[in-house]
């Protein structure tokens, strides 16, 4: 069993900052991808930020330049810095992890979701 758990959600206004972060718990062999995807209401969930084991970032176009996700591989725990953040950044904000549990089985992972609300 593996959860994943966030944290650094809340109301913020144009322009602000927040931090998210992402914990993850269990029974870990190794930590593989981990990522931070959104959903705003009546829409469809989006990859926001990913990294590689290897450090290696990806970002949507929409965050590129004001978001920044990180890792820190001791405490199995994922960031995301946001910064100028804009109205349309609203959603909630879900963590996903692929997770060797051993050699053979890696299984995928969500976390609950923390809710980011950016007021105008």
């Amino acid at each position: 069993q593996v959860q994943l758990v966030e944290s650094g959600g809340g109301l913020v206004q144009a322009g602000g900052s927040l931090r998210l972060s992402c914990a993850a718990s269990g029974n870990i062999f190794r930590i593989n991808d981990m990522a931070w995807y959104r959903q705003a209401p009546g829409k469809q969930r989006d990859l926001v930020a990913s990294i590689n084991s290897g450090g290696s970032t990806n970002y949507a176009d929409s965050v590129k330049g004001r978001f920044t996700i990180s890792k820190d591989n001791a405490k199995n725990t994922v960031y995301l810095q946001m910064n100028s953040l804009k109205p349309e950044d609203t959603a909630v904000y879900y963590c996903y992890s692929e997770v060797s549990v051993n050699t053979i089985l890696t299984i995928y992972v969500w976390g609950q979701g923390t809710q980011v609300t950016v007021s105008s």
